[in-house]
């Protein structure tokens, strides 16, 4: 039986994390900055960076603009208004694009123009962002690790992997090492949502990815499990049960309140119990910001609140396969 255990002398490597930005250029401003702010090593962005919605906005003959916004029409007289939507669509993840009447008449009778459209606007928008990374973190030593999620378009998605990026890296389906001694793979697909997301496969499709992933770790023990959906039944995962038959789907209630259950992948769970890595990194479910241990694992989910320009992160602090400890961060 030992006493006493010899504590490490290396210096504890300070990670955080953060999720869910969906396309929000004020969050994810604040996530570049955050190594810098809280003096962290590594930042890793855990998925769902692509946005959600394109507004148009309309050019009108009286020289003013017009845009529909959350099911509202917004009307714009100068250039100072139309500057102030811009940066409300920024905020939200939205992406906009400025069009004569005729225009957008033409190009939203074509779905498949809109589409291509969007697309376009999505993947510049992550290019700006690997600029931004590029640009912000050179030089500081700062590693940034990003993945994608369940919202996010495989062909949008590959504009983040850059060859010659000096700081972020594109880490999904990648075993990369955190620092000399800690290792992290990355699964950013989802098991299926009443949403039906570009992204999402079965309990058994997602448990054979991570199986593969699983097999390029060098060692379990100084391992992070960076995946897009919660374990199951965790408390990172608690959020209102829908009803997937309706058009939204729509809360389900009794007694007048909505019931609770845990939408997170039993295939993770099965994993975290199987493997028992240092940590687990997830989001996925917005509102169940918690950190939960299971087994010898500590799983985080920060939560995001990325449409208020909230940015919602955790700082985990470890050596030698050890959590020092962490400390969830809003701001």
């Amino acid at each position: 039986m030992k006493l006493f255990s010899k504590k490490s002398t290396k210096k504890p490597t300070r990670l955080f994390f953060a999720t869910d930005l969906h396309g929000s250029e004020r969050t994810y401003r604040k996530f570049i900055n955050a190594g810098k702010f809280y003096e962290a090593n590594v930042i890793v962005m855990g998925g769902d960076i692509q946005g959600k919605l394109l507004i148009p906005i309309i050019k009108e003959a009286n020289g003013g603009y017009r845009a529909t916004l959350q099911g509202r029409v917004e009307h714009m007289s100068t250039q100072e208004e139309l500057t102030a939507l811009t940066g409300r669509l920024d905020i939200l993840g939205f992406y906009h694009q400025v069009m004569e009447d005729d225009e957008f008449r033409t190009l939203f009778a074509d779905p498949k123009a809109v589409d291509k459209l969007f697309h376009e606007k999505a993947r510049q928008k992550l290019v700006s962002w690997v600029d931004l990374a590029e640009e912000r973190l050179k030089g500081t030593g700062i590693k940034c690790f990003v993945t994608g999620g369940n919202d996010d378009e495989w062909d949008v998605l590959s504009a983040i992997k850059r060859e010659g990026a000096q700081s972020l890296i594109a880490c999904e389906n990648e075993m990369v090492m955190v620092d000399e001694d800690h290792s992290m793979i990355s699964v950013g697909l989802s098991t299926p949502t009443p949403w039906k997301t570009p992204r999402e496969v079965s309990e058994e499709e997602l448990g054979k990815m991570i199986e593969e992933m699983v097999a390029k770790v060098p060692d379990m023990n100084k391992a992070i499990f960076n995946f897009h959906d919660p374990p199951k039944d965790s408390t990172l995962d608690t959020c209102p049960m829908l009803d997937w038959t309706k058009d939204p789907p729509q809360q389900i209630s009794q007694g007048g309140q909505p019931i609770m259950y845990g939408a997170g992948s039993s295939s993770v769970r099965a994993a975290i119990e199987k493997y028992k890595p240092m940590l687990g990194l997830h989001g996925h479910i917005h509102e169940s910001q918690s950190v939960a241990r299971i087994g010898r694992t500590t799983c985080i989910n920060p939560g995001s609140e990325y449409g208020e320009g909230i940015l919602r992160g955790c700082l985990v602090n470890f050596v030698d396969g050890e959590i020092q400890g962490y400390q969830m961060t809003s701001g």
